[in-house]
């Protein structure tokens, strides 16, 4: 529909006198924003009810994967991490991870860390096998174990055990104390 001349002739009434814009580009003045950190897991829901983007978890190589996995988060002491790569800090929980698939093992940490975290455990050993086995001929889920756990908030430091209680294919890991 187009405008009538009543209908022009009211609008530049209301609008008033108007100036030509002389540049047709913007220019922006000050820095940029800095991007607002997201939490990384809606709270209160279980794994079941999440969609697979809220899980928490990215599915990317993870890049130490032929040796020792280590992982010391910001704000860890460097003596509190020797205590964990020592095998100095009693495992309170354990998770074997043993011939299941990614999908299986990916919910069984989460579940695992969320329970960890409710019954205030500090140290747990997860056991991801060297993926001698497996059907591709390399360590699936040790390939992906380090960014998995990377990404949960209540991980603070994880490394790979002594001999003793799994090598290179378990971890021993630290998580954060409960709030007060």
């Amino acid at each position: 529909m187009k405008p009538t001349q009543d209908d022009s002739d009211l609008f530049r009434n209301a609008v008033g006198p108007v100036t030509p814009v002389k540049q047709d580009r913007v220019h922006h003045q000050g820095p940029k924003p800095k991007p607002k950190r997201l939490a990384r897991e809606p709270e209160g829901l279980s794994i079941g009810e999440l969609p697979e983007t809220a899980t928490g978890f990215v599915d990317a190589e993870e890049g130490q994967m032929e040796g020792q996995l280590s992982y010391q988060g910001p704000g860890v002491q460097r003596r509190t991490f020797q205590k964990l790569r020592r095998g100095q800090r009693p495992a309170e929980a354990e998770l074997d991870l043993h011939g299941m698939r990614v999908e299986d093992a990916k919910e069984s940490l989460a579940l695992f860390l969320a329970q960890c975290a409710r019954q205030n455990r500090r140290s747990v050993r997860i056991i991801h096998g060297k993926g001698k086995r497996s059907a591709q001929g390399r360590p699936t889920i040790k390939s992906l174990i380090g960014g998995w756990l990377r990404q949960r908030r209540e991980v603070l430091a994880y490394c790979s055990a002594r001999p003793q209680d799994g090598g290179a294919g378990a971890l021993y890991v630290l998580l954060k104390s409960p709030p007060k």
